[in-house]
């Protein structure tokens, strides 16, 4: 997912100016507590993009509506329609096929030889780590909602170059630890780690639905990673396993 927050730096790069946000929309303007869901206001710009997406993903999700899926516009999805979808692709596919979906979504969306060139503008130093921290925030608004970047530690050198989402629209939306982690987290920190030689830890806090992005941090590996080892959110997830130590997507 977010890989196209990347694509959007290379536009930008090029001389493109142009930003994806959304709105909350509660009084304080801030994400709802936890145990209430946030309300935004999305624009035609974020609908379009949804349904981008959506529409990307929905030929692997097994959907038989695909004449009336072709003749729906872009602006005629919603975040729910977008993750309806990616609940869609998860069924009858393991996590490894689920991420792999992920993947070519994500290359399918992206315009030719863009992975070379995100490595030539965005090699893997402090600079650049820095810079996709600065463009993750107004990129990422309207997939994740709101975020700020903080200071991190990698390898031992203090950085700007972490971002903490607030509260995850994605799983605040899901519900669901195995959509986190096989929709967005793997998928994501393997294409910014292999496909954009950018290393990417992502540390979903499934207690708040926060998450802490590290750029330039390199990712443990499946097993030794906490997020794969956490049990379904039996109170808000339609497919929950209550009884599983862990979340059933996150197993083989």
């Amino acid at each position: 997912m977010a890989a196209i927050a990347s694509l959007q730096a290379i536009h930008l790069k090029s001389g493109r100016r142009g930003s994806i946000r959304c709105g909350i929309a509660e009084p304080s303007g801030e994400p709802a507590p936890v145990g209430q869901k946030t309300r935004y206001n999305d624009g035609l710009a974020e609908r379009v993009f949804m349904g981008l997406f959506a529409r990307k993903m929905d030929k692997f999700g097994g959907s038989k509506k695909k004449n009336e899926i072709k003749e729906k516009g872009l602006w005629d999805y919603d975040y729910e329609s977008f993750v309806e979808v990616s609940k869609r692709v998860m069924q009858g596919r393991n996590r490894s096929q689920q991420q792999e979906v992920v993947r070519e979504v994500l290359l399918s969306m992206l315009p030719p030889g863009a992975p070379e060139q995100f490595r030539k503008l965005f090699p893997p130093t402090k600079w650049a780590a820095e810079f996709n921290a600065a463009l993750t925030v107004p990129f990422f608004h309207w997939l994740v909602g709101p975020s700020q970047v903080i200071e991190v530690e990698v390898n031992g050198v203090k950085q700007r170059s972490g971002v903490r989402i607030k509260k995850c629209r994605y799983l605040e939306s899901s519900g669901c630890v195995g959509m986190c982690v096989n929709m967005c987290k793997i998928p994501t920190q393997d294409f910014f780690t292999n496909e954009f030689g950018l290393p990417l830890t992502m540390n979903p806090n499934f207690d708040d639905m926060s998450c802490e992005m590290i750029y330039g941090q390199v990712p443990p590996s499946f097993e030794d990673d906490p997020a794969t080892k956490q049990p379904c959110l039996a109170d808000i997830c339609s497919i929950a396993n209550p009884s599983s130590p862990i979340c059933p997507k996150l197993q083989a």
